[in-house]
């Protein structure tokens, strides 16, 4: 057993979401998704799961179907490679950047996880990392040609989106007011060290082999 975290990426905006469960529970994992959506800016048209546990997607598909508004849900292949390329993030990120590939094996780290995802984390890639959007690719002779729009932060994306309202652009940028990256980061420092370096009474870390 050890600290998985949940990685949610909008495929239009680039807009994440993180939170951290103990294990694969399916009731944890359900309450942590249900806790992403209400923080998004958006409401949810479709999930696409690129989890290959069947008990845990049948509880996703029953929570995003039976509702007055269902939203559509997916769900790729398991472990086969690519499948959800589509999906920003898939191969690299936020999570491994920031954390490493380390299993973190203490439930004491759910909670400090958890802490740092619901504020500074959210707050500082998506108001303030831009990435980079695949338009088009084209395979000539050997070769893939792939062309990107500007780099653009997931805040940025949203403001330029005639599907959200004004009203929620509004808000977002009421909120960028008053945020600072620089000392956002810094508190992300700060709560990562308390997470990658317990105390001497914590259960150690395992290096994951993968």
């Amino acid at each position: 057993m050890f600290a998985y975290t949940i990685d949610c990426v909008d495929i239009a905006t680039g807009w994440s979401e993180q939170r951290a469960v103990w294990g694969k529970g399916e009731t944890d994992v359900l309450e942590q998704i249900k806790q992403i959506e209400k923080s998004l800016p958006f409401s949810l048209l479709g999930f696409d799961s690129d989890n290959g546990s069947e008990f845990l997607n049948y509880h996703l598909l029953r929570h995003f179907a039976q509702r007055q508004h269902p939203v559509q849900f997916t769900r790729s292949r398991a472990y086969h490679k690519d499948d959800n390329a589509h999906v920003e993030q898939k191969n690299w990120t936020h999570v491994r950047q920031w954390l490493g590939y380390q299993r973190l094996d203490d439930p004491k780290v759910v909670p400090l996880l958890n802490n740092l995802y619901r504020q500074e984390w959210r707050l500082f890639h998506n108001f303030f990392c831009p990435s980079v959007k695949l338009l088009s690719k084209e395979r000539i002779g050997s070769k893939t040609i792939k062309h990107h729009d500007r780099p653009k932060t997931p805040y940025q994306r949203i403001l330029e989106s005639p599907h959200i309202s004004l009203n929620i652009k509004q808000s977002l940028s009421k909120q960028l007011e008053k945020l600072n990256p620089f000392v956002l980061r810094d508190a992300m420092e700060k709560r990562l060290k308390k997470i990658l370096n317990p105390s001497p009474s914590s259960s150690s870390f395992q290096r994951s082999l993968g």
